[in-house]
């Protein structure tokens, strides 16, 4: 995250229409988020404030790591094809391991549950994959050595 000379953080593109620009003014924390807030008051004044804002001013809230979410956007946006060879790379995986659970629901409850019943699905996934490319013995031998 940038931040400026007295430690705040910027706004990517922090510039309005009009050509002013959002000031940062406090950080908070919601559902475990910090969310930093930017706003202006110079759209009171503004001839373009319609294309802006329908309120008193421009007001933005940005998560703190929003900045990694649009890298990847704009990875994808150069490479439109990027998501499509990576569905069709893990579709295959999920699937089996889909079948393998009885392509339901879960057995546990509660998100801890799930996600151990989720790692060791995941785990005996990786350990047949290792056993179907490697072999067995291969595979005892790794392990005792």
């Amino acid at each position: 995250m940038q931040v400026d000379k007295t430690g705040n953080p910027v706004i990517q593109g922090g510039t309005l229409p009009a050509g002013e620009k959002l000031k940062y003014y406090c950080t908070n924390e919601e559902k475990g988020q910090k969310l930093h807030r930017y706003w202006t008051n110079a759209c009171r004044r503004c001839a373009l404030k319609a294309q802006c804002t329908k309120g008193v001013q421009r007001r933005i809230t940005r998560w703190e790591h929003e900045e990694v979410i649009e890298a990847v956007q704009a990875r994808l946006d150069k490479n439109p094809d990027a998501m499509r060879r990576r569905r069709e790379t893990v579709e295959h995986p999920f699937g089996t391991i889909k079948m393998r659970m009885g392509a339901t629901h879960f057995l546990c409850k509660t998100l801890p549950k799930v996600a151990t019943e989720m790692a060791l699905c995941v785990l005996t996934y990786n350990l047949t994959r290792v056993i179907n490319i490697v072999g067995v013995a291969k595979l005892m031998e790794a392990i005792t050595a």
